[in-house]
């Protein structure tokens, strides 16, 4: 068993900068793919980020966000950059034994909110 615990989220205006961090705690990450992914209100949860043997971005973020892991300290994290009113949403935490699998663990979520 895997526990997320997001934080970091907030009001940002376009342009600006957050960074996202998840702590997890039941098993040691180096054995996961972890992820970000968001739902905007409306829409339907959507891949953001992961990382596993290698890195990878959803094209709307690509360039702006930037995901990174700390096995020793069992965190993940998502530096978001050039932020924009799109990019509103809560982000979730989440991970998977393996690439082909659905989403095992899930965080449970924290609100990022980007003003125009």
């Amino acid at each position: 068993q895997v526990q997320l615990v997001e934080s970091g989220g907030g009001l940002v205006q376009a342009g600006g900068s957050l960074r996202l961090s998840c702590a997890a705690s039941g098993r040691t990450l180096s054995n996961y793919v972890m992820g970000w992914l968001r739902q905007a209100p409306g829409k339907e949860r959507e891949f953001v980020a992961r990382s596993g043997t290698n890195t990878v971005y959803a094209d709307s973020v690509k360039g702006r966000f930037t995901i990174s892991r700390d096995n020793a300290k069992n965190t993940i994290a998502l530096q978001m950059n050039s932020l924009k009113p799109e990019d509103t949403a809560i982000y979730y935490c989440a991970a998977k034994r393996r690439l082909s699998a659905p989403w095992d663990y899930w965080g449970q979520g924290t609100q990022v909110t980007v003003s125009s």
